[in-house]
Order: structure tokens, then sequence, then C-alpha cells
């Protein structure tokens, strides 16, 4: 119980990547309305959790698919990594996500 306490004290003092502004849009747009900053940075840690997952495991698939294995023989091959949207939408769908490429990409036929 004081371990909870003293994590909602810090959260108080404690800047976090979402910005309070942008927590509160997104809580007033899904109908939770608080006025305690501790549970807002609480919603902000938890946003910024699971965003740097979904990056994680984005990247992840962006190995696989480049093939990008253990260390070889010899010097290390910098390659660079270029996360592609069926990377994000791999990863979006282990969460629970559904992502579809919008139609207005201009790689689809549809674009003109």
């Amino acid at each position: 119980d004081k371990l909870l306490v003293d994590f909602l004290s810090f959260l108080a003092d404690y800047v976090p990547t979402f910005p309070d502004e942008l927590v509160d849009y997104y809580a007033a747009a899904a109908g939770f309305q608080c006025s305690d900053v501790g549970v807002k940075r609480l919603l902000s840690v938890a946003a910024q959790k699971f965003v740097a997952e979904i990056a994680s495991d984005a990247m992840q698939y962006c190995k696989m698919r480049q093939g990008v294995g253990g260390s070889s023989s010899g010097a290390k091959q910098q390659r660079k990594m270029v996360l592609s949207h069926d990377d994000l939408v791999s990863a979006l769908k282990e969460y629970g996500v559904e992502m579809r490429r919008p139609e207005y990409f201009a790689d689809t036929s549809s674009a003109g």
C-alpha cells in the first residue's frame, strides 16, 4: 500500500512523454473524467509503455523480414532498418488492434 502511494507521489512530479493535455483529450473522448494529476500521469506512463512495446515488436518483425540474424564471422555489417506498414500491422495484431492500409497510399492501384 505504501509502495503505491510512493509511486503515485512520484508521478505527480514526473514529466511524461505524452503531455497531460493529450491525456486529457483522449480520456475525455473515451468518457473518462479525473482531476487527479497522478492518475493522469499513470495513464500517460501506461500509454508510453504500450507504444514502446508495439515499436519494439514492430522492430522485431522488421528484423525477421529483412533477415537480420546473429553476427557472422568477420566484421559486423550495419544494415539500415526500415519499418514498413506490414511490420506495424503485425505488431499491432498481437495486441488486438486491427489496422488496414488506407486506400490513398501511393502504391495502391486505386491511387490516381
